[in-house]
């Protein structure tokens, strides 16, 4: 065993996105993208969000207002973490927290719109890594393995924007 962990996925979400949960996730959040950044930039002066972002103190929150028109999307998602599937390619990773970003924008072009969503999983119990996959078990383990229980456990293949978010290694039962 060797440790809790947390697990962190960026899913990136363009105009070129071909599932039907990311489509409307892109165009929920760049229709309200829209509507919020006229508040921000009411002249028209800047046409780009990283020019929005320089120069108005306050334009940070886009990220904060933009994100609340996915929220129910994100609960479609039954807590699971979406693209990331376990050895029998079932969404098995649970997360209760995310973050929202606007990655890029030219604030009237709605294909120049990038997001991404950080997904983070609950705690894990990493027991090993086979090959390119991580051995877990869902929630805090250490205490059921160190007294031989028989435990559930899933087979995570890496991939890329998988990522471990959190480590706390395995402390000895006697220390």
């Amino acid at each position: 065993m060797k440790g809790l962990i947390r697990l962190s996925y960026r899913k990136v979400i363009d105009a070129t996105a071909q599932q039907a949960w990311d489509r409307l996730v892109f165009d929920d959040a760049w229709q309200e993208f829209y509507m919020q950044v006229q508040s921000f930039n009411p002249d028209g002066r800047y046409q780009y969000f990283w020019e929005l972002l320089a120069n108005v103190p306050t334009a940070n929150k886009l990220h904060y207002l933009t994100s609340r028109a996915i929220l129910g999307y994100l609960q479609q998602l039954n807590d699971r973490i979406p693209d990331v599937t376990n050895a029998q390619q079932q969404a098995s990773l649970p997360f209760t927290q995310f973050t929202f970003e606007i990655l890029a924008a030219q604030l009237a072009q709605k294909e120049t719109f990038r997001i991404a969503i950080f997904f983070y999983s609950d705690v894990l119990t990493w027991i090993d890594t086979i090959g390119d996959q991580l051995l877990l078990a869902y929630g805090d383990q250490q205490a059921a393995i160190r007294q031989g229980q028989a435990i559930t456990t899933d087979l995570i293949p890496l991939q890329p924007e998988l990522a471990i978010w959190s480590y706390q290694p395995v402390i000895p039962a006697n220390a």
